[in-house]
């Protein structure tokens, strides 16, 4: 008997109109993009500067601190797993679970424009890097070469969450409202 802890994504689309198979596949890699960067964040709730020197001491108040970074977090691994309604027939239908609305159609600018807005947002953040780069701007300076390839290797996957939401939108526009 084989226990199965990773959901698998479906082999065939529950949405009124297929849906391509890389939009299927990006929907469920964003969540496994973004994880990385929530798990290195968690130690800076503990005042753990994971190798980063700093001029100053990071602030005291962990009771701030930890609810901000561990909210800052779960949310987005939320909003990445909110993604995969792009590709799945929660997407299009509210589930019936949900008072007062389930069962209803969703409207497919209700989905695109927070999905669009969202995705443009988020590709700001490889400007960033690319800014870094360049040295137009500051890097954050590491203890030694190795926290800083740990860094890089956890965050720099972010820098796909936002063009992956909009290309996902563009998908999800086209399956709803063109035929």
């Amino acid at each position: 008997m084989t226990i199965n802890l990773l959901h698998k994504a479906p082999a065939a689309s529950d949405t009124e109109r297929p849906v391509p198979r890389w939009a299927l596949r990006a929907a469920y890699a964003l969540p496994w993009l973004v994880l990385p960067s929530c798990l290195w964040r968690l130690p800076f709730a503990f005042n753990f500067p994971m190798g980063q020197v700093h001029d100053t001491d990071m602030p005291a108040l962990w009771i701030i601190r930890l609810p901000y970074i561990f909210g800052l977090s779960v949310l987005s691994e939320l909003a990445a797993l909110l993604c995969i309604g792009l590709v799945r027939r929660w997407g299009e239908v509210v589930p019936n679970w949900i008072p007062f609305l389930g069962g209803r159609r969703v409207r497919p600018m209700a989905a695109i424009i927070p999905a669009v807005a969202g995705g443009a947002i988020l590709s700001v953040l490889p400007v960033q890097t690319v800014l870094q780069w360049v040295g137009t701007v500051d890097q954050v300076a590491y203890e030694n070469v190795w926290w800083e390839i740990l860094a890089a290797a956890c965050i720099s996957p972010l820098n796909l969450w936002g063009p992956i939401v909009l290309a996902l939108a563009y998908a999800y526009d086209r399956r709803r409202r063109h035929t």
